[in-house]
């Protein structure tokens, strides 16, 4: 944290959980923020890893392997093993890319992957309705926020389908169908 306090001696002190050198517990205040990483940060710590050798030969084998054994579809994920381990996959919940951006928002950033509950957004869809308070759970995201990005969800929806060119079935007539008749 920023903050500070000041003690007799004029000397700063750090004040937050790092004072005792522990992090929140959960009980305490809630969940972790999450925590995004810019594409340029995560650039910049490569090369530094590379520069001092520390970059694994191997690295790219074990892409290449995981990447043969990933899921393509619904359908092949669907029984697999959980907790996933695919953090690729756009519906994993351990982290957000941004497409525009490049950067990584870990949404779990004091949990490894195999302590989540759930990992994939699809499972907890398949599982049917769910309140704001279990998805925000979820999410790592308030009860309040979930809202937000519901109702804005629900307002993209209502402008795309009256965006939509209406579509006459095979026994209704449009209004302008009318005057052709009169021809």
């Amino acid at each position: 944290m920023s903050e500070a306090r000041r003690n007799d001696g004029d000397e700063q002190l750090p004040v937050g959980p790092e004072v005792a050198g522990e992090e929140l517990e959960e009980g305490r205040r809630g969940r972790r923020r999450s925590k995004t990483m810019s594409r340029k940060e995560i650039a910049r710590e490569l090369r530094k890893q590379r520069a001092l050798g520390i970059v694994d030969s191997e690295l790219q084998d074990v892409i290449q392997e995981i990447a043969s054994v990933r899921p393509r579809s619904r359908a092949e994920c669907a029984n697999g093993p959980r907790p996933c381990m695919f953090v690729s996959c756009k519906h994993h919940l351990y982290l957000d890319v941004n497409p525009a951006t490049g950067s990584i928002k870990l949404n779990f950033p004091d949990k490894e992957i195999w302590e989540m509950a759930e990992t994939c957004a699809l499972d907890v869809a398949d599982r049917g309705g769910i309140t704001l308070e279990e998805v925000g759970g979820i999410m790592n995201l308030t009860r309040e926020r979930i809202r937000q990005v519901e109702t804005r969800g629900l307002m993209k929806l209502r402008a795309v389908t009256e965006e939509e060119p209406q579509v006459k079935g095979p026994y209704e007539r449009l209004p302008y169908d009318d005057a052709e008749d009169l021809d």
